[in-house]
């Protein structure tokens, strides 16, 4: 007996030999002619795979009669074609052994619908369930396809530190790392002593990996850091988490027009490959929770990307005739709706706009001529709007040391980021994809919290 998946079991090749698949029962009937039919999955695909167990089987009144949704079960047999319509192959039992039972009176996963909300208070065995098995599958390919893309174009995988002193992004929304007992906090003249904290200084959990990136970048030519993020934002939306993962690419001697054709390249290859790679899956996204998922997808990955000036973006939105409920007005960020509009109604694609008002930009991205934009760029994309954030960074010494003190920044703590200008600067961009955000966009479910295993969120950080 070979141990092989449920997806190898079904495929037709696989007719005539003698197997073991190990999963979980979804369902068991019996029939009246002194056989059961069991249906297993292991979470290798979509599809269970159905089992055949005789009554002559040792175990079949004492065990077999008793299975029921949950119970975890290796199978013995061989793959014969399947009698049914519903699949090719299915597997006749010689063995059938129960490794873990669930009482159907308590396992909450019955054949019942439970919300996806509900589900949430059940993380732990919700990826059981043919929803989450499905997001599971997509995450690791998108994950895989996000790898492969830069390692086939000669990128380095490096890892930015998880706690920091910086903060990247200027918002503030940080999550403090310290050891000092909270409840005997050390102070010196009435102020907090971080010299006794282990850091010696104020630590955070990290919002971006972006500025240590830049460090290795300005060495190394292209890297990317792939890694978990936190944003400590008590926000409640079906946009937001406090914990995620973000892949960031920082490129030496990129311009923003290197970084907005990359965005585009990376883009059209991890769609494709969910497309590709997981079609059993997006069939499924497609039929159960948004039936336009496919052919967005396929849109973004055959379409060339539209750049679209900030300057022009709000101009056609001021002259579109259309109502949005926050205000356009040059100066002022582009809200969701604005995005979408330019996107899914005035272009009826994916779009890049760049060159945003420096005032609402952070400090490290690179100043125009004008004296009025940074080289920013946000890719949008139908149905969410930014999918892509990025920038070419500001690499001339003097112009980075008055970004910040613009936005009350002190030079002072930022001094190793300043040496990569004063030492060898050069013109040099990246970008950042949140994990999730992309996860939620290719599988079309509506919830972030519902793409990411273990959500974090404002009040719950259970299991």
């Amino acid at each position: 007996m070979s141990l092989i998946s449920v997806q190898s079991a079904r495929c037709k090749d696989a007719i005539g030999s003698q197997v073991t698949i190990q999963g979980w029962v979804r369902t068991r009937r019996d029939s009246k002619g002194g056989f059961s039919f069991i249906e297993v999955n292991d979470g290798s695909c979509m599809a269970n795979i159905q089992i055949i167990a005789d009554a002559d089987l040792d175990n079949y009144e004492s065990e077999i009669k008793r299975l029921s949704a949950g119970c975890s079960v290796s199978i013995d047999g061989e793959v014969k074609p399947s009698g049914g319509g519903k699949q090719d192959t299915e597997i006749h039992a010689a063995a059938v052994t129960v490794h873990g039972w669930a009482d159907p009176e308590e396992y909450p996963l019955q054949k019942k619908r439970h919300s996806f909300e509900k589900l949430r208070e059940w993380a732990h065995l919700r990826p059981r369930t043919n929803t989450f098995g499905a997001v599971a599958r997509v995450r690791n390919c998108i994950c895989r396809s996000i790898h492969n893309f830069f390692q086939e174009n000669g990128f380095l995988y490096t890892h930015t530190p998880i706690i920091t002193a910086s903060d990247c992004e200027g918002a503030g929304e940080m999550f403090q790392v310290t050891t000092m007992n909270l409840s005997d906090v050390p102070k010196t003249d009435g102020k907090i002593d971080f010299e006794q904290d282990f850091f010696d200084r104020p630590s955070y959990l990290t919002v971006s990996g972006q500025l240590e990136a830049e460090i290795y970048a300005t060495a190394l030519g292209k890297v990317y850091t792939f890694g978990p993020t936190f944003r400590a934002e008590n926000s409640n939306t079906s946009r937001h988490l406090a914990e995620f993962w973000m892949v960031e690419p920082e490129m030496a001697f990129y311009e923003l027009s290197d970084n907005m054709d990359l965005a585009e390249a990376f883009l059209k290859r991890v769609f494709s490959d969910a497309l590709s790679q997981c079609a059993e899956d997006m069939d499924f996204f497609n039929q159960r929770i948004d039936d336009t998922v496919i052919d967005t997808l396929t849109q973004i990955a055959d379409k060339e990307f539209i750049r679209l000036p900030y300057t022009e973006a709000v101009e056609i939105l001021q002259n579109s005739g259309q109502q949005f409920e926050y205000a356009v007005e040059w100066g002022r960020d582009l809200q969701s709706e604005h995005e979408r509009f330019l996107t899914e109604q005035h272009f009826d694609g994916p779009v890049i706009v760049y060159d945003y008002p420096r005032t609402i930009k952070p400090f490290y991205m690179r100043v125009n001529d004008d004296e009025k934009t940074v080289r920013a760029m946000d890719v949008l994309v139908p149905k969410v709007g930014e999918i892509i954030g990025g920038s070419q960074r500001e690499e001339r010494l003097d112009v980075l040391k008055s970004r910040m003190q613009e936005q009350d920044l002190e030079p002072e703590s930022y001094w190793w980021y300043l040496d990569l200008r004063r030492y060898g600067t050069v013109p040099h961009a990246g970008f950042g994809l949140g994990l999730e955000r992309a996860v939620q966009f290719v599988t079309g479910m509506a919830n972030i919290r519902d793409v990411i295993p273990f959500p974090r969120t404002p009040g719950s950080a259970d299991f």
